[in-house]
């Protein structure tokens, strides 16, 4: 129904407050000390706490990036199954123009930049490879919803609107309130994706092009993708690669969480005191929490 997410008006529908969001996501890195400067110094982040070969870094006080650190780590193909990008959601517009003329500032690389209808995003990767979205959403109101489905597409971006709005608005690394606002990842099948993603998880599919499609959970307009661009027929990715380890997803509500863990039992699964963790058909680890 336009205007309408699943379950009722799509007014005030963030990502973080949906029944189930984006938690921690972890990587396999090569090198530590290069991967952690430049998610603190390019990215934002915040160091919490470092351990050995592992680092963890968030903003508020919580972790939402873990580096798992190994030199001897092969890199992955880009045609492996694994992670498109991690997609860090700013507060406000003008952090993310404030983000952007800093990321100018420092000379990185920009990969691409889009108006997605409904939220505005800029793309680039880190020095192994893995691919980042800084983003920002428009007020869920004004999303457009047709028949459980939002509309989303690929714009051209203002760039020069967006440093405008930020000239005041200096960056000092991510802004409180910061989050993984959702992750996209690379699959070897969108049928068995779907299988997964939605039949298994419960997300609902609200959004498709050729090639990908969208989850979400409380009608926000994605908090998983899955996609074969570079990786049709995939199969479950080796040991000993640099990527994506795991991602958790939170279920905001005991009830929520009871239901998935009851759907999960049916497949194979690690339970702990506190999570359970099932791998997608690929390898990728997904850990479900409850807040």
């Amino acid at each position: 129904m336009t205007g309408h997410a699943k379950g009722g008006p799509s007014a005030g529908v963030t990502s973080a407050g949906a029944p189930l969001r984006i938690g921690k996501v972890a990587l396999n890195v090569r090198d530590l000390d290069t991967m952690s400067a430049f998610y603190q110094q390019v990215v934002g982040l915040i160091q919490i706490e470092s351990a050995g070969q592992t680092v963890l870094l968030g903003v508020d006080g919580a972790v939402l990036l873990e580096l798992r650190g190994n030199a001897d780590l092969r890199f992955a193909s880009p045609l492996d199954a694994g992670l498109f990008h991690t997609a860090f959601l700013l507060p406000t517009r003008a952090d993310l123009g404030s983000w952007l003329l800093n990321a100018v500032r420092l000379g990185v690389p920009i990969q691409g930049a889009s108006d997605h209808m409904v939220s505005e995003a800029i793309y680039l990767a880190d020095p192994e490879g893995n691919g980042i979205e800084i983003y920002w959403d428009r007020p869920s109101q004004d999303w457009t919803w047709r028949d459980g489905m939002v509309e989303m597409s690929t714009l051209g971006l203002d760039v020069q609107s967006l440093a405008e709005v930020a000239r005041m608005n200096i960056w000092n690394g991510l802004p409180s309130g910061s989050s993984i606002g959702h992750v996209h990842l690379q699959v070897g099948d969108i049928l068995a994706a779907q299988a997964f993603y939605s039949e298994l998880l419960g997300m609902d599919i609200v959004h498709r092009v050729s090639g990908a499609s969208f989850y979400s959970s409380g009608g926000y307009h994605h908090h998983i993708a899955t996609n074969v661009w570079n990786s049709i027929g995939a199969s479950t990715r080796t040991e000993g690669t640099t990527g994506l380890a795991s991602f958790e997803l939170i279920a905001n509500n005991p009830t929520l969480y009871n239901d998935v863990f009851a759907r999960l039992n049916t497949f194979a699964t690690h339970s702990h005191e506190d999570r359970v963790e099932v791998e997608d058909p690929w390898g990728t680890t997904v850990i479900l929490r409850s807040a």
